[in-house]
C-alpha cells in the first residue's frame, strides 16, 4: 500500500482540512440516500493509500471538483479503478510529471503518511527497473506551458545537483532532505510544467533525474526507505524520458545498494545484471566497478563465493579502465579506494580477512570525501578487531569519530554504533576514549 499523493496534493490546493473532506463527503451521500459517517481517521487512512469503498471515490471527486471548479476525474485523485485500464493521461509522461510533483510536495509539508510508508517488496519493486529497460521508448518529450525553458534554467538545475550532493556529503542527508526538496518544488516542477521542445525537454528530464536522484539518497539516509524508494524510482522514468541509459544505470546502482541495505540479495543481483546488461556501452568504468562490486557483496552474502570472486575480478578490471574527467557528474562519487571497500566488505563475508583488510588498507590510503572517508575507516576498524589488532583498531576509530562529527546521517550512526560495541566488547586499553569520541559525534541531533 502507497501513499496518495495525488489526494494529500489535491486536497492542499482546494484548501480541505482531512475533517472537512469527511464533512463534505457525508453532506453528499446524504443527497444519495447514503448514511455516511466518515471523520478525519478514514482520510488519514485514504492518505495512506486504502481505498475507500463504493461510491466514496465518486463522492471525493464531486466534493473537490465543487470547490476547485474545475472537473476532477478519479485518477486526479489517485484512485482509478483498480484493474481497469487508466485515464490517457495519468500513463502519459505529463501524468508522471503531476505524480512527482504532488509527492514533492507532499515530501516537503513532512506529510506523516509519506515520511513513513515501508518500501515496497516483489513486483512493485520490480516493475519500474522492467519499464525503464523495455519498450516503449518516449518518442517526443515536448510540452507546451506559460515558461519557455531555456538551456540556463538547465544548467541551474545541473548546478544545484552538484551543491547538494556536495552538501550532502558533509552535513548528511537528514541536513540536506529539506533543502533539496524544497528547491524542486520551488524552482524544478515548474520548469517540468513549461514549454520545451523535445532536444530540450531530454536535457530537463536528464537534469531534473540527477536532482531528484539526490533526494532518493537523501531520503535513504535519513531511514525513510519508502520514500528513498519512490524518488529512485521517479528519477528512473525521467533517466528513461532523457534518453540516456547511463543515467538509467546510475539510478539502479543507488536501488541496488538499498537492496543491500534491506538483505534484498537476489534483488541487488538482478538489478545490477539489469543495469549492466541494459546501459551497454552507455554504462562508464566507473559505474561498471560499482555495480560489479555490489554485486560482489551480494553473492558473498548469499554464500556464492565462486560468483562473488568473479564479480570483485570484474569490479577491479572495470576500475583500471577509468579515466578521471572523462566520467559524468554523477558518478563521481566512484572515488579511488571505493571499489577496495566494497571488496573488502564482501571478502569478509566470505570469512577472508587477511585480503579484507589489505583491500580496507588500500581504501584508507586513497584521498575520499568526509563521508566516504569515515565509512572506509568504520570498516577497517571492523576489520582489525576481527583480527585481535585492537590497539589498531582504537586508533582507526578515534579518527573516524573525529571525521564524522557535525554529520547529520541516519546511516553514518548506524555505523558509528556498530564500531562502539565492537569495540567495547574488545575490552582493549584506549577502547573508553574511542567511545566517549564516538558518543560525541552521535550527539548530533537529527
Amino acid at each position: 500500500m502507497q501513499p496518495n499523493t495525488l489526494l494529500d496534493a489535491i486536497l492542499d490546493e482546494a484548501g480541505i482540512s482531512h475533517a472537512g473532506l469527511a464533512a463534505h463527503v457525508n453532506q453528499a451521500g446524504r443527497a444519495r440516500s447514503l448514511a455516511l459517517r466518515y471523520e478525519h481517521t478514514a482520510v488519514a487512512r485514504w492518505l495512506k493509500g486504502q481505498r475507500p469503498r463504493g461510491q466514496v471515490p465518486d463522492l471525493i471527486c464531486e466534493v473537490l471538483a465543487a470547490r476547485l471548479q474545475r472537473s476532477v476525474t478519479l485518477d486526479d485523485i489517485g484512485l482509478g479503478v483498480p484493474g481497469e485500464p487508466a485515464a490517457p493521461h495519468s500513463t502519459t509522461l505529463s501524468g508522471f510529471v503531476e505524480r512527482a510533483t504532488a509527492l514533492w510536495r507532499s515530501d516537503e509539508q513532512q506529510r506523516p503518511h509519506i515520511l513513513g510508508a515501508p518500501a515496497v517488496t516483489g513486483t512493485p519493486a520490480v516493475m519500474p527497473v522492467w519499464e525503464w529497460e523495455n519498450p516503449p521508448e518516449d518518442v517526443d518529450v515536448s510540452r507546451g506551458g506559460r515558461h519557455r525553458v531555456s538551456m540556463s534554467d538547465i544548467e541551474m538545475l545541473r548546478a544545484a545537483r552538484a551543491h547538494y550532493e556536495q552538501m550532502y556529503r558533509k552535513a548528511g542527508g537528514v541536513a540536506t532532505r529539506t533543502r533539496i526538496v524544497g528547491f524542486l518544488n520551488s524552482e524544478t516542477a515548474p520548469l517540468l510544467r513549461g514549454s520545451y521542445p523535445d532536444a530540450t525537454g531530454r536535457q530537463l528530464h536528464r537534469a531534473t533525474g540527477g536532482l531528484v536522484a539526490i533526494a532518493g539518497i537523501c531520503a535513504y539516509d535519513s531511514d525513510a526507505h519508502g520514500l528513498a524508494q519512490r524518488y529512485f524510482h521517479q528519477a528512473l522514468r525521467l533517466a528513461k524520458a532523457s534518453g540516456d541509459r547511463g543515467l538509467g544505470a546510475y539510478v539502479i546502482a543507488l536501488l541496488v545498494n538499498q537492496a543491500l541495505f534491506m538483505r534484498e540479495n537476489r534483488q541487488a543481483v538482478a538489478f545490477a545484471e539489469a543495469a549492466l546488461r541494459a546501459a551497454g556501452r552507455q554504462i562508464t568504468p566507473a559505474l561498471a566497478s560499482d555495480l560489479y562490486a555490489m554485486q560482489a557483496k551480494a553473492y558473498a552474502h548469499l554464500g556464492d563465493g565462486s560468483s562473488a570472486l568473479s564479480c570483485i575480478r570484474r569490479a577491479e578490471q572495470a576500475a583500471d579502465r577509468i579515466r578521471r574527467g572523462h566520467e559524468p557528474d554523477e558518478t563521481g562519487y566512484v572515488q579511488p579506494g571505493l571499489v577496495n571497500v566494497q571488496v573488502a566488505e564482501a571478502l569478509l563475508s566470505l570469512g577472508d580477512v587477511t585480503a579484507a583488510r589489505e583491500h580496507a588498507a588500500a581504501a584508507v590510503d586513497n584521498p575520499a570525501h568526509d563521508r566516504g572517508r569515515v565509512h572506509r575507516l568504520a570498516m577497517l576498524t571492523q576489520i582489525e578487531l576481527r583480527q585481535g589488532n585492537a590497539d589498531k583498531a582504537v586508533v582507526t576509530a578515534v579518527e573516524m569519530a573525529e571525521r564524522a562529527r557535525g554529520m547529520e546521517s541516519q546511516r553514518m550512526r548506524d555505523r558509528l554504533r556498530a564500531v562502539r560495541e565492537h569495540l567495547v566488547a574488545s575490552g582493549c586499553a584506549g577502547t573508553a576514549e574511542a567511545a566517549e569520541l564516538i558518543d560525541g559525534a552521535l550527539r548530533v541531533p537529527l
